[in-house]
């Protein structure tokens, strides 16, 4: 079974996540603040991290730094921020994918899948 992390301080956004991924047969940990996500990684290793840019205290940007530098995981950025130059800095920062929210779940689940394989 495919485990994926969501780092996301919205609860909703964590809810409809945790909907849409579990009935695709996802096993789905959430963390509602880039510390408590990195925290988790100490103990688990996912296959996959869905990471919202802005958040409080440790925002996307510095969560996937820290990421990248201590692990081989692939990033998914699933941010309402649609900036060409904040896209960037979080594909500089070691992202391996981007997408906008609100995005459809038929998109999600490609972008998914094409990062796990």
């Amino acid at each position: 079974m495919v485990s994926i992390l969501v780092i996301d301080d919205d609860p909703a956004m964590t809810d409809l996540l945790k909907i849409i991924l579990s009935s695709n047969h996802m096993e789905v940990i959430v963390a509602n603040d880039g510390k408590s996500g990195l925290t988790f990684l100490e103990n688990s290793t996912p296959n996959l991290i869905i990471l919202d840019l802005l958040m409080p205290e440790l925002d996307g940007w510095k969560v996937c730094r820290t990421i990248k530098h201590d692990y081989r995981i692939p990033i998914l950025i699933l941010s309402a921020v649609d900036s060409p130059s904040m896209i960037a800095e979080a594909l500089d920062a070691g992202a391996d994918d981007y997408l906008i929210k609100p995005v459809s779940s038929i998109s999600l689940l490609a972008h998914i899948n094409n990062l796990i394989r």
